[in-house]
């Protein structure tokens, strides 16, 4: 069977693709700050030797890295609405999803890179007369950044890519809009190839920068 391509229709339809592109970076600069910063207070909780902020921080990250993303964005979009007096959108239930899983694997890099940093960095804070929150500023945290940098980055790609999950329940993001085109124009191989290149437009210079960046990060130690 011989397969007519037809890109010609996928090119007409390039209005709903730039829609859904939009839609692609609207929620992935929502999940990316909220992500990454949620990930730093749970990184914080791990990190904690109290255990009224380390359980809650484990659990947290116990419970949103060991269910599926996709699962967690249906419960908020379906489940959710019939516990709280309000609805809530596809943005925000997928948002919500993506989000909070970003935390808990953030939270490990986080503390991962916390803990990575030498005890004698902590006993010379204390010797200068710094506190805690001090030397975690000032110290600890900017050097514990450097060596994050790659982990973090690339959890940045993840989160972009994360992002095709939120049209299971509706959102308009580029994979919506390729199963769109597809079901209208009957050319599923033209809509997805589509989709994907426009995916790899975006995060080939991501990817690259991350390389260069790990690059940088291990002539500077």
């Amino acid at each position: 069977m011989n397969q007519r391509w037809d890109f010609a229709s996928v090119f007409d339809n390039s209005d709903a693709l730039l829609a859904g592109a939009v839609g692609t970076l609207r929620i992935f600069a929502i999940c990316l700050v909220l992500g990454l910063s949620l990930g730093l207070v749970v990184g914080f909780g791990r990190y904690s030797r109290n255990r009224w902020f380390y359980w809650p921080a484990t659990a947290f990250v116990e419970f949103f890295r060991n269910t599926p993303v996709l699962v967690q964005i249906l419960w908020f979009y379906f489940a959710l609405p019939i516990l709280l007096p309000f609805g809530i959108g596809p943005l925000s239930a997928a948002a919500l999803g993506i989000s909070l899983n970003s935390a808990a694997f953030s939270a490990e890099i986080y503390r991962g890179g916390i803990q990575s940093i030498e005890p004698g960095q902590w006993d010379g804070a204390r010797a200068v007369g710094m506190n805690w929150s001090q030397a975690m500023r000032r110290i600890i945290l900017p050097q514990a950044l450097k060596r994050m940098t790659p982990a973090l980055t690339n959890r940045a790609i993840e989160i972009f890519k994360m992002s095709t999950l939120a049209s299971a329940v509706g959102y308009v993001e580029l994979l919506q809009q390729g199963k769109l085109i597809a079901s209208l124009n009957f050319n599923p191989i033209e809509a997805y190839t589509a989709v994907a290149v426009i995916f790899f437009v975006f995060l080939w210079p991501l990817v690259q920068f991350t390389y260069v960046l790990e690059r940088r990060l291990a002539r500077d130690e």
